[in-house]
């Protein structure tokens, strides 16, 4: 089955995974914001098949509320979740691709730590796959 994404379905997935990107980069506000953005979205980038190919250009679009980290989160989170249902929807292989690599995305704006994330980048990290399987 060939399924054929929406201009708004490819916004939504955008916004979820760049966005998801964006939390773990600004929970990284004391170290490394920038490396950490660049690492998430160079992963991003690297998807493949149907979602890769949605992520391949960076959502000019995607308007987030950056007056704070919790207006980020009250658009990114529930854009997770509505992309992981639409796509376990119509295709649940992708769901699982996308699952894949924002968590792969997210683990790369992780690792720009020495050793361990810290506790705020680690619980980020907890609430955006927390969102990826609430659908």
């Amino acid at each position: 089955m060939s399924l054929t994404l929406t201009d708004q379905d490819k916004l939504t997935l955008r916004t979820a995974a760049y966005g998801a990107v964006t939390l773990m980069s600004a929970a990284e506000a004391a170290g490394k914001p920038h490396k950490s953005a660049t690492e998430g979205s160079i992963a991003l980038a690297s998807a493949t098949g149907l979602i890769g190919h949605a992520l391949a250009t960076y959502p000019k679009d995607m308007k987030l509320d950056h007056t704070s980290v919790a207006a980020i989160a009250d658009q990114v989170l529930p854009a997770l979740t509505e992309a992981m249902s639409l796509l376990k929807q119509q295709a649940p292989a992708e769901a699982d691709n996308f699952r894949r690599t924002v968590l792969v995305a997210i683990e790369a704006a992780a690792r720009t730590h020495q050793g361990r994330p810290s506790p705020t980048v680690a619980d980020m990290s907890r609430k955006i796959t927390e969102a990826l399987d609430a659908a």
